[in-house]
């Protein structure tokens, strides 16, 4: 069963997929201020739309120094 994780709780370790190729995983951000946010379904409107916003604001986490990984 899937738990739901309220905002700031540490993240469960995680293995996956990039879509670049190779695997990411938790320990990749060991230290680092990361944001990491799912999304229902790929290529839906509301997937897109989150998508875009975090690329837009790219920038603005760079400059925070955080790193953004979309599962």
């Amino acid at each position: 069963m899937a738990a739901n994780l309220a905002e700031g709780t540490k993240a469960p370790h995680f293995e996956l997929p990039s879509d670049g190729g190779g695997r990411v995983n938790l320990a990749d951000f060991k230290g680092k201020k990361l944001v990491l946010y799912f999304y229902p379904k790929a290529t839906t409107p509301t997937c897109t739309r989150e998508a875009m916003e975090f690329s837009r604001l790219k920038g603005a986490f760079a400059r925070a120094d955080t790193a953004v990984v979309g599962v």
